[in-house]
């Protein structure tokens, strides 16, 4: 099988889901697998119905916003006496008549529970209109596939369970099914973490064996740096999972970071080509004796700067980092850049869970710190070491970093 997977932008509206079509017709429908995700910014809209939730504002009007715009999606697709209308009305009934019900005080749950169904909606359109054109295809609940552990915002996947329940499905015909969910052992949404739509399509993809795996992005390939953020980027059309994994983990925007492992382990080729001209050759990540190691740039953006010293002068030894990494841990913070001497530790953490403030509430206990929130980190990958000089010009650098030609450094 093929995996293909459309991000939102590629279904913001009536005209981008007839484009999917085009990508398809261009690529060939046969034995394909669609992971989609939520139309345009409707996770950004369904995010903000949550937090008017717990703040008691009224979230009603917010939800029939989000309702209206997709049904105006619809009414660019279908007739209006079209089945899908009905079916668009009752996901956003069934949101609204969560949150009546709901009693749990658990941001996260509620959370998944919320947003999760913006990619419910979607690929239930995508599919309507497939199947009204002739691309015969089968939608599917990814939760009844992807089977994780109860970890709200930040699934782990239980690959044993998943494996069982998706090779089950016919790879001799096609389906259309959500990015970004599974479920847990109760059958409660859990999302597999924010832009986590090219993880579910490599579950898939690793769990079916597939031939090959496509996102379509709104961008040629994968880039030597964000065309919106840098000047004179190139496209890297042959890459290695291994260069791919490392760009995503110092935060490349067009590739997840987790997308990378069960496609490595299989030897699944991973393109990344542009669903505005599908027929461009795009970037082919993979083993390959034609792959480059380009200077590239990456720019991670919204990061926390923390200083951990001890109080005493004391050597930061291995029960300190124990207790720091466990609270990181706990708090669900991750460590973009890690530096220590004798007696600091100094990192550079990405708090998708805005708890930062609770972290450090719990290490002031034994340490001093210092916190320092909205930097960026900014990384160059096989760094042209004679030319460095150039990139400290107009910054204000507060930590820094070379190792194996990458140069990495905290920005203010």
């Amino acid at each position: 099988m093929k995996i293909f997977k459309f991000g939102g932008a590629s279904v913001k509206d009536a005209e981008s889901v007839k484009n999917v079509s085009m990508v398809l017709q261009s690529q060939g429908f046969e034995k394909c697998l669609l992971v989609i995700s939520a139309m345009g910014k409707t996770t950004n809209a369904l995010e903000k119905v949550v937090e008017m939730y717990f703040k008691k504002d009224n979230y009603q009007t917010e939800i029939e916003e989000i309702k209206q715009k997709h049904i105006e999606i619809a009414q660019g697709l279908f007739a209006e006496d079209h089945a899908v209308f009905a079916e668009i009305n009752l996901f956003f009934d069934d949101i609204d008549s969560f949150l009546r019900r709901n009693k749990s005080p658990n941001y996260n749950f509620v959370y998944d529970q919320v947003v999760s169904c913006g990619e419910m909606i979607s690929t239930k359109i995508v599919s309507e209109y497939l199947n009204d054109i002739q691309f015969s295809n089968q939608w599917l609940d990814a939760r009844d596939y992807i089977k994780t552990d109860d970890s709200y915002r930040d699934g782990v996947v239980n690959w044993q369970k998943t494996e069982e329940f998706i090779s089950n499905l016919n790879p001799a015909i096609c389906y259309v099914t959500q990015g970004f969910i599974g479920s847990d052992d109760n059958n409660f949404t859990v999302t597999l973490g924010r832009e986590g739509s090219d993880y579910s399509a490599a579950i898939f993809a690793y769990c079916l064996n597939a031939e090959a795996m496509t996102i379509w992005k709104d961008v040629p390939g994968v880039m030597t740096g964000d065309p919106r953020k840098f000047d004179d980027v190139s496209l890297l059309s042959n890459i290695s999972y291994e260069e791919a994994i490392e760009m995503a983990y110092y935060g490349a925007s067009v590739i997840h970071p987790k997308t990378l492992q069960p496609l490595q382990q299989k030897n699944i080729p991973f393109y990344v080509k542009s669903f505005v001209d599908p027929t461009k050759e795009g970037t082919k990540v993979g083993a390959s004796e034609k792959n480059q190691s380009e200077e590239s740039y990456i720019l991670k953006e919204h990061q926390t700067l923390l200083k951990i010293s001890t109080r005493d002068f004391s050597f930061i030894a291995e029960d300190h980092m124990s207790l720091i990494f466990n609270n990181l841990a706990k708090y669900k913070i991750k460590v973009s850049l890690m530096q220590n001497s004798a007696i600091s530790l100094e990192l550079c953490l990405e708090d998708k869970f805005n708890k930062v403030d609770e972290l450090n509430d719990e290490l002031q206990k034994v340490f001093k710190t210092d916190v320092i929130k909205n930097v960026s980190l900014f990384t160059v990958r096989n760094a042209k070491m004679e030319n460095i000089d150039k990139f400290y010009q107009g910054k204000s650098v507060l930590l820094e970093q070379i190792a194996k030609n990458t140069l990495q450094m905290v920005t203010q």
